[in-house]
């Protein structure tokens, strides 16, 4: 029984978080509108 009580308890703080990180929205931030280039090294 304590089992299934820990297991709601854990299940319901986690809906709780998730709808805490929903509530506060997108951060305000900004992608790079440059793509990370990268190259490949010369094979010796």
């Amino acid at each position: 029984m304590r089992a299934l009580i820990a297991a709601a308890t854990g299940l319901a703080l986690a809906l709780a978080l998730v709808l805490a990180m929903t509530a506060m929205g997108t951060p305000s931030g900004r992608t790079s509108p440059k793509p990370l280039l990268s190259t490949v090294p010369t094979h010796p």
